[in-house]
């Protein structure tokens, strides 16, 4: 069930609670006037702090979705046709991968290309999607491809690949695609000068999510996915037990 539907599914269910109270999320008040946005740099390029920088401009934004939909390579172009006209503004999976499709089907749309050195992006890709076989993987970088161990230069080839062939199709264009590096330094004023978007206040830090460091302290602390998972489902259920 893709990430949209399952949030509308937790909406509904927390609705039903009787006198159940949940925090009200503040979104964005968005930018229907503006160009839409499309974060096509692949996974771990710092796709989740460009979402987070989008954020604290006023977009609205989604990504990823559809990363379980088995037949995501056909659904794909309805899923974003039926996504677009809610967002302003979309990062990682599956955006990457249709950039062609958007560019002709939303003309005059802005394109941001996240990138990394090849072998610190490898690295940590290694390193996040160890586990699970997920059909959007497969999709982007071949049947039996989905887990990225032992599968490196695969994964290599097809990241390199993609940035290249980014830059040759939009050869020409400054004003539509933005070469965003942020290991390189990139940050409010490269982004906001593409986007002819006023920079936020000076103190502002562009965020920084997602990293190795962090990722390192928060399994230091709360140990691998699984086991914060069964961490969580463990505090519900004494929760639950403490209310009976």
């Amino acid at each position: 069930m893709p990430r949209e539907d399952r949030a509308d599914k937790k909406t509904s269910r927390g609705r039903a609670s009787a006198g159940a109270k949940s925090p009200v999320k503040v979104e964005p008040e968005g930018h229907p006037d503006l160009p839409k946005v499309f974060c096509i740099g692949f996974h771990k390029t710092g796709t989740t702090s460009l979402k987070m920088a989008l954020k604290i401009l006023g977009y609205r934004v989604t990504g990823p979705n559809g990363r379980r939909d088995r037949n995501i390579g056909e659904n794909v172009e309805a899923l974003a046709r039926r996504l677009v006209p809610k967002f302003d503004a979309f990062q990682d999976n599956p955006w990457p991968i249709i950039y062609r499709f958007l560019d002709t089907e939303y003309p005059g749309s802005k394109f941001i290309l996240s990138v990394r050195p090849t072998e610190k992006w490898i690295g940590s890709v290694t390193d996040h999607f160890s586990q699970g076989r997920p059909p959007m993987r497969e999709w982007i970088y071949g049947p039996g491809m989905a887990n990225p161990i032992g599968n490196e230069k695969v994964y290599v080839e097809r990241y390199e690949r993609h940035n290249r062939e980014v830059r040759e199709y939009f050869a020409g264009r400054p004003n539509d695609l933005l070469i965003f590096d942020l290991a390189a330094g990139d940050s409010w004023g490269e982004l906001c000068a593409f986007l002819g978007h006023p920079a936020p206040a000076p103190d502002t830090p562009f965020p920084w999510r997602n990293s190795k460091e962090k990722r390192e302290k928060r399994v230091a602390r709360h140990g691998g996915r699984q086991e914060m998972r069964k961490a969580r489902k463990a505090n519900r259920l004494a929760t639950k037990a403490d209310r009976t």
